[in-house]
């Protein structure tokens, strides 16, 4: 795990972060290159780019807020910071280092000050993918509609290049230590250092004596989902786009796959997912995702086909 690749100016260069606007930036280099060879105006597609990251951070953090179980945490930075208790801290030193206060008598770790602005502080941990698609695709559709761009073209052309994006964010889970698996005795396990997110859970769930020991061996279910969607780009590239009969058709493909992959990957993750009816977030999310690109699918094709049959 490598949560920084060194510093700049004395400020840490977080991996995450770092590996997710690299894959921005392959995503909106390839979609250009798509957009020049399609005879469409590659500008409008690296505009599009740079304000649907913006708007997909957005919506990610918002999602993450609302449905990944933080909510009440915080509401109460803001209205009652003893309320907030991180359980994962276990002594007084570790609690001033995160600048906590520390509860002698119960032996707890509780936020020492007000801070109403934490729910907006993205760069501190906390995305969720749905919420960053959703944004995204709301924004791009209003753009790509105001710019006179072919919006199901465009679509098509963000179904091979959002899985590109995602492996590359994938990577940055993986050396930021964030999303990890369950517990595996497999030969592919890999045990994560000592105080990273994977050793805190388990000495939380009593796994392990300690926090400060490694991992134990877990599923690299980030390097799953970056491989997984590396074979969904191959895939709706190379198979379905050259033979597509209908726009739109690669981007409800790209959908239904990747929300095929998320909800079986779920199963495999252990850091705290949200919970409702029995799933998690992002597999409740997944089967509306699946639903919806199956109506799409239907509403498209059927559009083409009376396209084809009008006069001239």
């Amino acid at each position: 795990m490598f949560p920084t690749f060194g510093r700049v100016f004395g400020e840490p260069i977080p991996a995450y972060f770092t590996l997710l606007m690299v894959g921005f930036v392959v995503a909106t280099f390839l979609g250009a290159r798509w957009a020049k060879r399609s005879r469409q105006d590659h500008n409008v597609i690296i505009d599009l780019g740079l304000v649907s990251v913006i708007a997909g951070v957005a919506g990610a953090r918002i999602l993450h807020v609302l449905a990944d179980g933080y909510f009440w945490d915080y509401v109460h930075l803001c209205t009652d910071p003893v309320a907030v208790v991180w359980r994962d801290v276990t002594t007084p030193g570790e609690c001033r280092h995160f600048e906590g206060a520390w509860d002698s008598a119960k032996g707890l770790c509780h936020a020492a000050r007000r801070d109403c602005f934490a729910w907006l502080k993205f760069w501190n941990g906390g995305l969720t993918y749905y919420g960053g698609l959703a944004a995204a695709a709301l924004y791009g559709l209003w753009f790509l509609k105001r710019e006179a761009f072919p919006i199901w073209k465009a679509a098509d052309m963000a179904g091979m290049m959002i899985p590109l994006g995602l492996f590359w964010g994938r990577l940055g889970c993986f050396f930021g230590g964030c999303c990890f698996g369950s517990p595996t005795d497999h030969g592919f396990g890999v045990s994560f250092p000592p105080g990273s997110a994977a050793s805190r859970k388990q000495f939380e769930l009593n796994l392990i004596e300690s926090k400060d020991l490694p991992s134990l061996p877990v599923h690299p279910t980030q390097l799953y989902e970056a491989a997984g969607c590396l074979v969904i780009a191959f895939i709706a590239a190379v198979w379905i786009h050259p033979h597509k009969r209908f726009d739109g058709q690669v981007f409800c493909v790209f959908l239904a796959l990747y929300a095929g992959l998320r909800f079986a990957l779920e199963y495999l993750r252990a850091d705290d997912r949200g919970s409702l009816f029995g799933l998690s977030t992002s597999q409740f999310l997944g089967l509306a995702v699946v639903g919806a690109s199956l109506m799409l699918w239907n509403y498209l094709s059927r559009r083409s086909k009376r396209l084809l049959q009008l006069p001239g």
